[in-house]
């Protein structure tokens, strides 16, 4: 049994770290193939990637749905329990343009909204 002190660790521990979020954000604009989430979050190495995806799919965040098909396919979706983290995911973009726009960081970020 896991002990945390308060639910703010829970949530860090499910969607915390470098990769978790980036991944939630992609999966809530509709399911994706493991290659489109790479092309998406080009820094991450594919171990990482799947890593994450089996830890987000193993949290209940998200669903693999392969498909039975030569090559193989496999595609990942939220779960009702992962899209329950929109809001969530959204007030953190905006919280970092609004960041980015500041005069914490005047021409040092660029936001390309890539998506």
């Amino acid at each position: 049994m896991q002990a945390y002190n308060c639910g703010l660790e829970i949530s860090l521990d499910l969607i915390g770290g470098k990769w978790k979020g980036l991944v939630l954000y992609y999966l809530l604009k509709g399911p994706k193939r493991t290659g489109e989430l790479k092309r998406l979050i080009n820094q991450i190495s594919q171990k990482m990637l799947i890593q994450t995806l089996r830890e987000l799919e193993a949290d209940g965040l998200i669903s693999k749905k392969m498909y039975n098909q030569v090559p193989p396919k496999v595609e990942y979706s939220m779960t009702a329990l992962g899209r329950s983290l929109e809001p969530i995911l959204k007030l953190l973009c905006d919280w970092g343009e609004d960041y980015a726009e500041q005069s914490y960081a005047p021409g040092e970020i660029t936001i390309l909204n890539l998506e």
